[in-house]
C-alpha cells in the first residue's frame, strides 16, 4: 500500500514498509488528536459547561446576575480602559521602533534589538515590581509623580513593558518585507518619501499593526501578573476571575468571567483572519531586497528614540536586578544576597526554581518533539484531509484563548471526580501539558513556515528508495529544518519559565513555579524576594537562549553543509 505524498507520484512500497509509513502517519495524527482534544478542546468545554451549570455560582441566573451588576461593569470599564490605553501607546511606538530596526541606517540594530526583547524573558510582575522600587511610596524617582504608582497608570506602564516585544516581533516581521522596486519607481515619478510611505509601507504592514494591536489588547484585558503588583485599589477583571477561583472558590464566577475574557480574544482572532484572506502578498518572486538609503536627519530622529525606548527598558530591567541585591530598600543599600536566600522566605524557595526548569526542559523537549512531528503529518501528507483539517483547527484555537482562561478549563475539566485523568491534577506533567497546548500556535507556525519550504519530491525520492518515511523524517527533515526547530525549543523553554497566566491555578504545594513564587512573595509583602525571583527567571532564560544559539552553530555546520556554498563560489 502506498502513501500520498503531496503532489507525487511514487512506486509502491513493500508491504512492512508501507505498514510501518501507515502506522507513522495514521497513529502520529489520530494522536495527536487525542492530545488537542484533552489539552485544548475539552478544557475550553468545561468552561462553558461550568459556567452554565448552576452550580457554584454557575448558570443563566447567574450570568445575567453577573452582566447587570455595577461591580461588573466598574470592572469591565476598567479592563477596557486599561487594554485600549496600553494598545494605543505601545503600537506606534513599537511600529516606530520596528520601523527604524528595518528601515533606517541607524547604527547597531543588533544590540538595540536585543534590549528590546529582554522583558519576554521575565514573568509580567518584573515591570511592576521595578516601577514599586521606582515610583512607589518610597521609590527612588518618587519625587517625579505627584501621586503614587499605584492605580491606573501603574497598570498601564507595566503592562506597556511587557507587551512591547510582543509587538515589536509582529511588526518587525511585516516591515522586513519591501520591494525595492516599488520605491524606485515612487522615486522616478517624482513622490516624496511621505508620499512612498502612504502608498506603499502603510498598506504593506497595516494588517500587521492590526494584528499587534489585538495581541497587545488581549494580553493586556487577561494578564493579571501587572495589576496584582502595582494596582492598588484599581481593580480589573482578570484578577477579579483569579480570586474568585483561588480565593474565593467561586468557581462558576470565575467561569463566567473566563467566558468574557475569551470573547475580545475570540473577536480579535477572526477580524484577523478575514484581514489576512484580504491581504494582498507583500513580495512577489522577483522582488528585489530593499536597501535604504543614508539621510542622517531621518537615522538621528529614529536613533534618538529607539535610545528613549531602550533606556526606559534597561531602567526598568536593571531596576528589578539592583532591587534584588539590595540589603534593605531605601535604608541600607549595600549589596548582599540575601535576598535570594530563598530557603528562609515564605513563596515556594529553590523548589520554585527548580520546578520551573524542569518544567520548562520539558515543554521545550516534549513540546517541541510533538509540535514538529505533528506540523510534518499535517503539511507533508495528504491522507485523511478531514482529519488534517480539524487538526489545523485545534491547532490554531490556543492562539485565540487567553493563558488565565485555559488554565480555568483545566481546573474544571482535570478536578472532576468522575474524570479517569483526574489523577494527574497538581502533577508536573498536568502543567507541561497546559504549557504545550498554551504555547503550541506559535510553535507551530514557524514548523510549518519551515516544512514549506521543502519540496514535496523530498518524500517521493524516500519512498521510490524504498526508505520508511520516518527514517526520512529523522535523517533529512529534521537536519534540514533545524534552525526553525531549535527557535521553536528555545521559545518553548523561555514562555514556560515566563509564564503565570495558567500555572497560577494548577500547581500544587510540590509543584509550585518559580514565576508563581513571585506572586507569593509579593503578596506576602517580601518585594525584595520577588525582584530576586524575577532576575533568576530572566538570566536563566537569557543564558538558555544565548547557550542554545552558541550550540547551534555546531549542529547548523555539521547537519546544514548543503548551505554552504561551493569552493570558489
Amino acid at each position: 500500500m502506498s502513501l500520498p505524498v503531496a503532489n507525487a507520484k511514487v512506486p509502491a512500497q513493500s508491504s512492512s514498509g508501507a505498514l510501518g509509513d501507515r502506522l507513522f502517519v495514521v497513529g502520529g495524527k489520530l494522536l495527536l488528536l487525542a492530545f488537542l482534544c484533552v489539552a485544548v478542546l475539552m478544557p475550553l468545554l468545561a468552561i462553558f459547561w461550568r459556567g452554565f451549570t448552576p452550580v457554584a455560582g454557575g448558570g443563566w441566573v447567574a450570568a445575567k446576575e453577573l452582566l447587570a451588576s455595577d461591580n461588573f461593569h466598574w470592572l469591565l470599564g476598567n479592563s477596557l480602559k486599561v487594554s485600549f490605553s496600553v494598545a494605543g501607546i505601545v503600537v506606534p511606538v513599537a511600529y516606530l521602533f520596528a520601523y527604524a530596526l528595518q528601515r533606517t541606517l541607524i547604527p547597531g540594530k543588533a544590540v538595540w534589538r536585543g534590549i528590546s526583547l529582554l522583558p519576554l524573558l521575565a514573568p509580567s510582575m518584573l515591570p511592576g515590581i521595578a516601577l514599586v522600587y521606582l515610583f512607589g511610596n518610597q521609590g527612588w524617582l518618587r519625587g517625579l509623580v505627584a501621586d503614587n504608582i499605584y492605580g491606573f497608570w501603574g497598570i498601564v506602564l507595566g503592562e506597556a513593558i511587557y507587551t512591547f516585544p510582543h509587538a515589536l516581533m509582529i511588526l518587525l516581521s511585516a516591515l522586513s518585507l519591501a520591494d525595492a522596486r516599488l520605491f524606485d519607481a515612487a522615486s522616478s515619478m517624482g513622490a516624496s518619501p511621505w508620499r512612498a510611505y502612504r502608498s506603499i509601507t502603510w498598506p504593506a504592514s497595516r494588517q500587521a499593526v492590526f494584528a499587534a494591536f489585538c495581541l497587545v489588547f488581549t494580553l493586556t484585558i487577561t494578564d493579571f501578573g501587572v495589576p496584582v503588583v502595582v494596582g492598588g485599589d484599581y481593580q480589573v477583571l482578570a484578577l477579579e476571575a483569579y480570586k474568585a477561583v483561588v480565593g474565593q472558590q467561586q468557581f462558576g464566577r470565575g467561569a463566567l468571567i473566563g467566558m468574557v475574557l475569551l470573547l475580545p480574544a475570540l473577536l480579535s482572532f477572526a477580524v484577523d483572519a478575514w484581514l489576512r484572506r484580504r491581504h494582498g502578498e507583500a513580495m512577489s518572486g522577483r522582488a528585489q531586497v530593499f536597501r535604504p538609503a543614508p539621510s542622517r536627519l531621518r537615522d538621528g530622529c529614529y536613533l534618538a528614540l529607539v535610545l528613549l525606548v531602550c533606556a526606559a527598558l534597561l531602567l526598568v530591567v536593571g531596576m528589578a536586578v539592583y532591587s534584588s541585591l539590595v540589603k534593605f530598600w531605601p535604608y541600607n543599600l549595600s549589596l548582599s544576597l540575601v535576598h535570594y536566600q530563598f530557603d528562609t522566605t515564605a513563596g515556594g524557595g529553590w523548589l520554585a526554581y527548580s520546578n520551573s526548569v524542569k518544567m520548562a526542559l520539558g515543554t521545550a523537549l516534549i513540546g517541541s518533539a510533538v509540535i514538529f512531528t505533528g506540523a510534518y503529518l499535517m503539511e507533508k501528507t495528504q491522507g485523511l484531509r478531514r482529519l488534517n483539517l480539524l487538526l489545523r483547527l485545534l491547532s490554531f484555537v490556543p492562539m485565540a484563548v487567553p493563558g488565565l482562561v485555559l488554565g480555568l478549563g483545566y481546573v474544571f475539566f482535570f478536578n472532576l471526580g468522575g474524570n479517569p485523568l483526574h489523577l494527574f491534577y497538581g502533577t508536573m506533567t498536568l502543567l507541561v501539558v497546559c504549557t504545550i497546548a498554551h504555547y503550541m500556535t506559535t510553535a507551530q507556525m514557524t514548523a510549518t513556515t519551515a516544512l514549506r519550504q521543502l519540496d514535496g519530491e523530498f518524500e517521493a525520492a524516500a519512498l521510490s528508495l524504498k526508505a520508511p518515511l520516518y527514517r526520512h523524517y529523522l535523517r533529512v527533515t529534521v537536519p534540514i529544518c533545524l534552525p526553525a526547530l531549535l527557535d521553536i525549543i528555545r521559545y518553548l523553554f523561555v514562555s514556560a519559565m515566563t509564564t503565570v497566566s495558567a500555572a497560577i491555578l494548577l500547581y500544587s504545594p510540590d509543584t509550585i513555579l518559580a514565576a508563581v513564587a513571585v506572586l507569593n512573595m509579593d503578596d506576602a509583602g517580601n518585594v525584595g524576594g520577588a525582584a530576586a525571583m524575577s532576575t533568576l527567571i530572566l538570566l536563566t532564560s537569557a543564558a538558555v537562549s544565548v547557550l542554545l544559539a552558541w550550540a547551534s552553530r555546531g549542529l547548523l555546520s555539521r547537519s546544514q553543509a548543503w548551505r554552504q556554498g561551493a569552493p570558489g563560489h
